[in-house]
């Protein structure tokens, strides 16, 4: 085995004083005496106060914590070296895939280390471009980043999300293409809204301005608007509002044709209603396609009066359907493409025929058909890879594509839509070998004997042992997918013989509907299950051993991470919980947090308050001997508020028997994790991958 150019480093524990938990010297976190009843149960909550992100003594907090930690990684030796390696491996030409809007190209371009992304537009797919947005112009910092662009059907106006520090919150703004000149317009208090557009205008959502903490008040009473090109935004239109039901959320889009407005109302992360207008119809109304939130829809394109979605209505697996709105008014549906027994991941048109994909085995597999859903041929794809994304459109001969690998990044593909063959255009010349790097998938049994699959990447020569260390990262919820990518900063680790692990537990959308409910609610013990019955499978084959695991998991998956080192602090040596959703009893109370509850549920429904108190990671940490924990988050996470990494950081410092450091890392002006300058991440990750590589002993 190739010997790690770290593998040398000397790690003292004497320098890092790992004698004893208090030579962490952590600050003192104040306890107050706060409690709530639940349905006749006391609960404490003594680091409350921690939820106020406007106070001084929140930020005093945030200041010595980030202080106790930087303190610690400054006594790593080979940090600067994960550093300076990291570094080099990111810094790579990277550019999204190409779509047409007018008589025009677009696509994104990063040369390698720019802290933001920039729009070029192209005359051609062969044209290299010119700069027609960039990002790193609008902050010193690269913290102001686009959230979201559209462009008019004609080419010749650039809508654009603007996002500071992180924040969900999107200012939107306009640009004359042509001129490359910025419009008067401006749109504030946007929130998880598209830009929809028809004519000389677009459709989009947004909030009333918050009168409390813009990042943690809870947000309520979406609407949808209408602004046209030229006027102030006190003049946009209202287009649709429910003043009865203060938590539903609302998303516009019209079609390629302009002929229709789609609003999508949703109550959680799945689940919608759905409604049509025809706006060649003065004062049409809208008719109801869908009037519940127990199915999933998507409306991928329209021939006509013909509508073409893909449903897991009655299709756990999720089908294509075609209907018109006089059909839909009667609920009547014709299948185009059925259930089967993989899953249906998406549809689009594209010179006159359709273009499906399905995950198989979290394997992306793509077809063509006809319109009538009859599969023509496979449009094969490079081995194991997953489709990132998919331009086309049904009046064009071409699309483009892209793929995604564990050991490789992203790629381009051209589709030749009259003779189905493909041709890569454009694959990044990173410095990482990939050719020495292979993915195995294995399934094991979870607790309760369900078949789970996991991947494994290495480099080729590492032959796996109780010695190897291991990176197992899961996220497990909402309907989400943990399918084949690259993960740059995984690189490091890779090259230093750690092998790189993926499960995809229930609560994803894997396998669909059924995979993801069977991971909700009071089933959500089955994702801890699965993730802890992963790495026990791992030891078992002796690909590795407990004392060289780190797991980690964001968000969601932080919540995962919680759970699982609450429950079975031995199964792993590092801990890494990284925006996480970690107290289960409170997160409705904050920003969109009441949207998370079809997955989770609620603490104030008896039956699900048992569950969530049973697996709430702040609620579960008891004195005990927890492994080594570095809890990462944004002081302006506005999806899931700081104070859940607050309150569990402090617990753990406080309860915590073992030698281990219980650590936060809290990124100043940065947020959930979209938009983050390439700087604040390589900063990021070489400080976690000194903490990993330091006890797992690389």
């Amino acid at each position: 085995m190739k010997q790690s150019f770290l593998f040398s480093i000397l790690f003292s524990a004497t320098t890092l004083c790992m004698q004893a938990q208090n030579k962490y010297n952590y600050p003192k976190t104040e306890k107050e005496t706060i409690t709530d009843n639940y349905f006749g149960s006391t609960v404490a909550d003594p680091y409350r106060w921690l939820e106020d992100d406007r106070s001084a003594k929140t930020e005093a907090w945030v200041k010595e914590q980030n202080l106790c930690t930087q303190k610690y990684f400054s006594q790593i030796a080979g940090k600067e070296k994960i550093k300076t390696r990291l570094t080099e491996i990111w810094n790579y030409e990277k550019q999204s895939t190409s779509y047409k809007k007018g008589n025009a190209f677009f696509c994104y371009k990063n040369n390698g280390l720019q802290n933001q992304s920039v729009l070029y537009i192209k005359k051609s797919l062969q044209d290299a471009g010119t700069i027609l947005l960039d990002p790193n112009t609008l902050s010193t910092d690269g913290t102001v980043s686009l959230s979201g662009t559209s462009i008019s059907k004609n080419g010749k106006t650039l809508a654009f999300g603007i996002s500071k520090a992180g924040s969900d919150w999107v200012e939107i703004k306009f640009m004359d293409i042509a001129t490359k000149k910025m419009l008067k317009d401006e749109i504030k208090w946007v929130k998880f809204s598209g830009m929809s557009w028809r004519g000389d205008g677009i459709y989009y959502s947004r909030y009333d301005e918050p009168k409390g903490s813009a990042l943690s008040q809870k947000n309520q009473f979406h609407k949808v608007y209408f602004h046209k090109l030229g006027t102030v935004q006190d003049k946009d239109q209202l287009i649709f509002e429910d003043k009865e039901h203060g938590n539903y959320n609302f998303g516009a889009s019209v079609s390629e044709d302009e002929n229709f407005l789609s609003i999508y109302t949703s109550e959680s992360t799945s689940g919608e209603k759905l409604m049509i207008k025809d706006l060649r119809i003065p004062k049409a109304e809208f008719v109801k396609i869908a009037d519940d939130f127990t199915s999933d829809y998507s409306v991928i394109d329209n021939i006509g009066d013909d509508f073409y979605m893909i449903t897991n209505n009655k299709a756990p697996n999720y089908k294509l359907v075609k209907f018109t709105l006089k059909t839909a008014a009667a609920k009547e549906f014709e299948d185009v493409v059925p259930e089967t027994r993989n899953l249906l991941e998406g549809a689009r048109l594209c010179n006159g025929k359709l273009i499906i994909n399905y995950l198989q085995d979290v394997t992306s597999k793509l077809y063509r058909c006809d319109l009538n859903g009859k599969i023509e041929g496979e449009i094969k794809l490079p081995g194991l890879c997953k489709i990132n994304s998919f331009n086309s459109d049904n009046k064009d001969d071409f699309a483009t594509y892209s793929i995604a690998q564990f050991t490789a990044p992203e790629q381009t593909y051209y589709l030749n839509a009259k003779t189905w063959e493909s041709k890569l255009i454009f694959s990044p010349n990173c410095k990482f070998k990939s050719s020495d790097y292979i993915t195995e998938q294995y399934f094991f049994e979870s607790k309760d004997k369900t078949k789970v699959p996991l991947f494994i990447t290495r480099r080729k020569d590492v032959v796996m042992n109780e010695n190897t260390p291991a990176f197992v990262y899961g996220y497990g919820g909402f309907n989400i997918s943990v399918t084949p990518g690259f993960g740059v900063d995984k690189a490091v680790f890779l090259e230093n013989g750690g092998i790189y692990v993926v499960i995809n537990m229930r609560g994803g959308g894997e396998y669909g509907q059924d995979w993801h409910k069977a991971g909700t609610k009071c089933k959500k013990q089955n994702v801890f299950d699965d993730f802890i019955s992963g790495i026990d499978f791992l030891v078992s084959k002796k690909f590795t051993s407990y004392k060289k695991v780190a797991i980690h998991g964001r968000s969601n998956g932080g919540l995962l991470i919680g759970a699982v080192m609450t429950q079975r602090p031995d199964v792993c040596k590092v801990a890494l919980p990284m925006v996480g959703v970690l107290d289960m009893l409170r997160f409705h109370l904050f920003t969109i947090g009441r949207a998370w509850s079809v997955d989770y549920g609620n603490s104030e429904n008896k039956e699900e308050f048992a569950c969530l108190l049973k697996y709430s990671p702040l609620h579960n940490v008891n004195v005990n001997r927890y492994p080594a924990t570095l809890v990462l988050t944004g002081d302006h996470d506005d999806r899931v508020v700081p104070a859940h990494s607050f309150k569990f950081a402090a617990t753990l410092q406080e309860k915590n028997q073992s030698d281990n450091p219980m650590l936060i890392r809290i990124d100043v002006n940065a947020g959930h994790g979209s938009g983050k300058p390439t700087s604040k991440q390589i900063d990021e990750f070489s400080d976690m991958w000194a903490f990993v590589f330091y006890h797992l002993g690389l």
